[in-house]
C-alpha cells in the first residue's frame, strides 16, 4: 500500500509578505518629488534595482509594519545575513505580479553585487544599473488605497454619476415609456408595446406590430464631464519647509482611479505647468518630479483648452493645484518671460484673458490654493469669479478631502 509522509510546512518568508502591503511601505519611495528631508526615510534614491533594494532594506526594518512574529523572523534573517535572499525574492515577486518591470533581466543577485573591478564586471555593472518602472497596476493600486483613506476621513461609502433633470432611454428603467423615436436604445417596453397593438387591432392572432406601437423604457440622463488636472510643478511646490507637490501626486492618483472605477463615461487627463506647460499621461504621474522654478499659470489655462477640446463631454472643468502667484509668461516669439516676485501686471493681465476665453468656451475653473497670501488670495478669487468656478485655500493634508467632496458634490447635484 503506497504511503504518504507529511512534515511540516515550514514556509517561504517572501510568499509569506502580502505584496500589497510592500507596495504601500513603498509608496513614498515610488511618489518621490524630490523634496529633501533628512528625516525622510527615502531620499535620494533612483529608479534602478540596486536602489529598490536599499528601499526594500529599510522597508523590512520597520518595526511598526509587521506582527511580531514576522519581525522576528526578519531579525533572524538580518542576523544571519539572508536579507538580500529575501529581498531579491520580493523583487522578483513583485515583477511577477506586475507591479514592476525591470529594463533589464537582472540575473544572479550576487554577481550584481559585486564589487567594481572584479571580473565578470562590465555584465555585473549593467545589472546593477538596470532601471524599472512601477506599472499601471500599481498606480492603480496607490490610487485606490488614497482614495479610501480619503474617503474614509469623509465618512463617505457610496458614491454615484452626475445626475441631471433629463430623460433618455437607457438600460436601467427609473420612468414612464416613451414613443421610439429613430437613435434611442432599443430597450423595448413589451408590455406598452403589445398594448398599444391590441388597442389598436384588437385581440388576435396574429398581432401586426407597426412603428408607431413601439415603446421604450426611459431612464434618468446623466451628464459626462471631462476633467483636466493642472498641477503646479514648480519649485516652490517643495519648498518652505514641506512637500507639497507628493500629496498633490496622490490626489490625482485618487481621483483618477475614483474616475474610472465608477464614472466611465468621465475622463481626466494630467497637465503640469511650471516656466512653461504640457500635457502628461496619468501613468506617469509617479515618476514626475518639480522643476524648473518658475509658475506659467497661462500657458497651463491654455494647454488645457486643448485637451479640453478633444474632449466630446456634456461639461468641462479645469482643477488647479498651485500655491504660487503666476510669474511666467510664453511670449509670442516663443521666449519665456519671467518675474520672481510674481503677480506682475503683464503676467496677470494675460493669465486673466486666458481665464476669460475658459470661460466663454464654458470651461469651468476650480482652483485649489496650497497658500494664503493675501495678494494671491484676490487673484485667485478674481480668477473663480470669472469663471464660475469655486477657489479652496486648503493644506496639503485637506487637499484631497476638499477636491474629492468637490467633485463628488457636482455628481450628486442637478445640472441645469
Amino acid at each position: 500500500m503506497k504511503r504518504v509522509r507529511y512534515t511540516k510546512y515550514t514556509g517561504d518568508l517572501a510568499s509569506e509578505i502580502d505584496l500589497e502591503d510592500l507596495l504601500q511601505a513603498l509608496s513614498d519611495y515610488f511618489l518621490d518629488s524630490g523634496y529633501y528631508d533628512p528625516d525622510t526615510r527615502f531620499q535620494d534614491f533612483d529608479q534602478t534595482l540596486e536602489d529598490l533594494r536599499e528601499a526594500l532594506r529599510r522597508a523590512l526594518q520597520d518595526s511598526y509594519f509587521f506582527d511580531k512574529d514576522l519581525r522576528e523572523q526578519l531579525d533572524q534573517l538580518a542576523a544571519q545575513g539572508k536579507l538580500d535572499e529575501l529581498i531579491d525574492k520580493l523583487i522578483e515577486r513583485m515583477e511577477q505580479a506586475n507591479y514592476i518591470s525591470s529594463s533589464q533581466p537582472w540575473g544572479d543577485p550576487e554577481q550584481a553585487r559585486r564589487a567594481p573591478g572584479e571580473i565578470g564586471q562590465p555584465d555585473d555593472q549593467k545589472h546593477i544599473d538596470a532601471r524599472f518602472e512601477i506599472t499601471d497596476k500599481s498606480l492603480d493600486f496607490l490610487g485606490f488605497k488614497t482614495l479610501r483613506d480619503l474617503l474614509g476621513s469623509l465618512g463617505k461609502s457610496s458614491y454615484g454619476r452626475h445626475d441631471t433633470r433629463h430623460w433618455a432611454t437607457g438600460i436601467e428603467a427609473s420612468g414612464a415609456s416613451q414613443r421610439y423615436q429613430f437613435g434611442d436604445m432599443l430597450n423595448l417596453d413589451t408590455t406598452t408595446t403589445l398594448t398599444s397593438a391590441i388597442v389598436r387591432e384588437g385581440v388576435g392572432l396574429p398581432l401586426n406590430l407597426e412603428y408607431g406601437d413601439l415603446h421604450v423604457h426611459q431612464c434618468e440622463y446623466q451628464s459626462s464631464c471631462a476633467t483636466v488636472v493642472m498641477l503646479d510643478c514648480s519649485h516652490s511646490m517643495i519648498l518652505y519647509g514641506e512637500d507639497r507637490f507628493t500629496p498633490a501626486k496622490r490626489v490625482a492618483l485618487a481621483l483618477s482611479h475614483l474616475i474610472r472605477t465608477q464614472y466611465p463615461g468621465d475622463s481626466l487627463s494630467l497637465v503640469l505647468f511650471h516656466d512653461s506647460a504640457e500635457e502628461m499621461p496619468v501613468s506617469h504621474l509617479a515618476r514626475v518630479k518639480v522643476g524648473p522654478w518658475h509658475t506659467n499659470t497661462r500657458e497651463g489655462l491654455r494647454v488645457a483648452q486643448r485637451v479640453l477640446a478633444r474632449q466630446r463631454k456634456d461639461m468641462k472643468q479645469i482643477v488647479m493645484i498651485t500655491d504660487g502667484k503666476p510669474s511666467a509668461l510664453t511670449l509670442p516669439d516663443g521666449r519665456v518671460y519671467k518675474n520672481p516676485y510674481g503677480l506682475d501686471p503683464l503676467v496677470v493681465s494675460e493669465t486673466l484673458e486666458e481665464v476669460a476665453r475658459c470661460k466663454r468656451s464654458n470651461v469651468m475653473i476650480n482652483t485649489f490654493m496650497l497658500a494664503s497670501d493675501y495678494d494671491l488670495v484676490q487673484f485667485v478669487h478674481k480668477v473663480s469669479a470669472m469663471c464660475r468656478g469655486k477657489a479652496y485655500f486648503t493644506t496639503p493634508e485637506t487637499l484631497g478631502q476638499y477636491l474629492l467632496m468637490d467633485y463628488m458634490q457636482r455628481k450628486s447635484k442637478t445640472i441645469h
